[in-house]
């Protein structure tokens, strides 16, 4: 079990870190050690955990759903020893959180405000951004980022859950234009992409029933960097938007909104809690991470219902 256990700790390092190379460093042994750690864990295991090619890394598809498994069971272990020093019975100080600008305000800020409620010797204070900040430089605790970690060196990850999308449209917008039953209809609809990367329409993802993962480029003469107004335009009659389950749920219940494509799954992205491994995480951050993969499940699911 303490093998097992090692080998768990070395891969999350490995897919921390980005590199098995950074992640010898971190572990104090050599890349051959972790080499092996890996190969033994993949040979028990029966699965490939990571693609690797000369330049770089990453994991397979099997070693994410691994990898944020191994998160939970090593949270879950920290958590185990911070309640027996009882640690987690009296946070104190300055929690200084950063969480993109929608979701903060939706999902992160009802739960964190909740908790400093009941810690009386805890503050918080969070920002709202949506650009990629540097936890150290910012003098960050933690961090709440959707979608893939770009920067995982030096960093600790652990899953909060997953978020679905919705394809919806206004009442008024299906009337004129009538109701896509599929896919290859949506060329001949107006869309309302999501255009956040230097203008560029994030595409829609959809999960087969075989579950394969498949994009559907979108576009339309409406591109917007804002997920709210990309919501207000299709609350409008403007056209067809691909939006978070987290932010249309009260739009969907009052019939601003309406489903369509219902037979086609829409994909959204992970949502992580991160924070620096430089130095030891003190109560405030524990608690607040346990706080996070409590209760974020339901606000991404329904972030409007009563908790």
């Amino acid at each position: 079990m303490v093998d097992r256990l090692s080998g768990i700790s070395v891969f999350v390092q490995v897919a921390d870190s980005g590199s098995f190379a950074r992640a010898s460093e971190q572990l104090g042994l050599t890349r051959s050690a972790v080499g092996k750690t890996i190969a033994r864990l993949e040979e028990r295991l029966g699965v490939r955990l990571f693609n690797r090619t000369t330049r770089a890394q990453s994991l397979t598809d099997e070693g994410q759903s691994f990898y944020e498994r191994c998160q939970r069971i090593l949270a879950d272990i920290q958590a185990a020893e911070a309640a027996l020093g009882g640690s987690d019975r009296s946070p104190t100080g300055v929690l200084r959180v950063s969480a993109p600008v929608l979701l903060g305000r939706l999902c992160v800020a009802p739960i964190l405000v909740g908790l400093t409620r009941r810690h009386p010797s805890m503050e918080l204070d969070l920002r709202f951004a949506d650009h990629l900040v540097d936890l150290v430089e910012e003098r960050i605790d933690l961090a709440v980022r959707i979608g893939p970690l770009p920067d995982r060196a030096g960093l600790i990850a652990r899953s909060l859950d997953a978020f679905d999308m919705v394809v919806c449209a206004a009442p008024t917008y299906l009337a004129t234009r009538g109701c896509p039953s599929d896919l290859s209809e949506l060329p001949s609809h107006d869309c309302l992409p999501y255009a956040r990367r230097g203008g560029r329409a994030e595409p829609w993802r959809f999960a087969t029933k075989d579950g394969a993962v498949i994009e559907f480029a979108v576009g339309g003469r409406i591109r917007l960097d804002d997920l709210e107004a990309v919501a207000g335009a299709a609350v409008n009659g403007a056209g067809i938007a691909c939006l978070p389950t987290w932010l249309v749920d009260s739009r969907l219940q009052s019939g601003q909104l309406v489903r369509v494509l219902n037979d086609h799954r829409a994909l959204g992205n992970s949502v992580y809690a991160v924070w620096s491994q430089a130095a030891h995480a003190p109560s405030r951050v524990r608690v607040a991470v346990n706080e996070l993969r409590q209760c974020m499940p339901a606000r991404l699911a329904r972030p409007y219902a009563a908790h």
